[in-house]
């Protein structure tokens, strides 16, 4: 079970819709139904909370949401860091193609809402950032 437990982490991660093993005369193959792409050429408008002071900013596309431009390198952002318009927030991969996804305004990130190295939907909330 813990096998099989790895297995589909490892799906996960790595935004594979299948994957087989053999270990001698054991095969194991895990998948998934994979997740249409779907993008939008406008950015969506972030989405505001004015009794807060807070917005979000939400995915464009359907991906998997990445912090870091590779494995071993810093993130492009921690929570806590004052972000300009035009900055770079994350990646987001999409059928093998690597989408930089930028501020589109100015603001203190308060929170990550997405983890590292998942799949994102269209539309779903990423950062949420105190106005300027």
């Amino acid at each position: 079970m813990e096998d099989l437990k790895r297995l589909i982490e490892l799906l996960k991660r790595e935004g594979l819709t299948e994957i087989t093993v053999w270990e001698g005369d054991r095969r194991i193959t895990v998948k998934r139904e994979s997740v249409p792409t779907i993008s939008r050429n406008e950015p969506l408008p972030p989405e505001e909370n004015e009794e807060e002071g807070t917005f979000t900013l939400a995915a464009p596309l359907v991906g998997t949401f990445y912090l870091r431009p590779s494995p071993d390198a810093p993130p492009f952002v921690e929570e806590g860091t004052e972000v300009s318009p035009g900055d770079t927030l994350c990646i987001i991969e999409a059928m093998k193609v690597l989408n930089e996804i930028k501020a589109e305004r100015g603001g203190k990130l308060r929170r990550i809402l997405a983890e590292n190295g998942t799949p994102v939907e269209y539309g779903q909330p990423l950062f949420l950032f105190e106005k300027s």
